[in-house]
């Protein structure tokens, strides 16, 4: 048998639908709050649950009634100075800046987190877990599921930009000798397998 990892990207808040940065203290917003109560989970992913300390997170899995273990590692980046800004707000305050840290990920924002730390650290939890040999869900966010593919599939950090990780998106991976993706999708009214 392997270890199959679910992970459900956070439900949407009012940064995710502004374009800003978020914030760990951010909650959801009522339509993301609906959506994840909504949501649909195969109870083999509810024995072994992890989430991210974000606030979005554990609204999440409470919305969803899945008890999930606190996990620092599947925090989000730490966007430093950017926390809570606009893109347009950082844009007009900071010419190119934003364009230079989506063209080199492993830049991080100013005194946050680069994509390179995010991909050791979600990398390190995966090879932790990978051992378990059972069904494993995470819940997440964006850009730790974006490093999560980019260490599963050794992919190079910049094309992981150019995966939309919407809202309650699944995506989910399996470990047998090596890591291998399954499935990439929106959360529907069905559990994922």
């Amino acid at each position: 048998m392997a270890t199959t990892l679910l992970l459900i990207c956070i439900a949407a808040t009012a940064s995710s639908r502004e374009g800003r940065f978020p914030d760990p203290a951010e909650p959801l917003d009522a339509a993301g709050a609906r959506a994840a109560a909504q949501a649909v989970l195969s109870d083999r992913f509810r024995t072994s649950a992890y989430r991210s300390p974000s606030r979005a997170a554990a609204e999440t899995a409470s919305a969803m009634a899945l008890s999930a273990s606190e996990e620092a590692l599947l925090s989000d980046l730490s966007y430093g100075d950017w926390t809570g800004r606009s893109f347009a707000e950082i844009a007009g305050a900071q010419p190119g800046a934003l364009d230079l840290w989506l063209s080199d990920p492993t830049q991080g924002t100013p005194g946050g987190e680069s994509m390179d730390q995010a991909l050791k650290r979600i990398g390190a939890w995966m090879d932790r877990i990978a051992a378990l040999d059972a069904p494993v869900c995470a819940i997440t966010h964006p850009m730790i599921v974006r490093a999560a593919l980019a260490h599963a599939l050794d992919l190079p950090l910049r094309s992981t930009l150019a995966i939309d990780v919407a809202p309650l998106s699944h995506t989910v991976l399996s470990f047998n000798r090596s890591w291998r993706l399954q499935s990439l999708g929106l959360a529907s009214g069905h559990a994922p397998g």
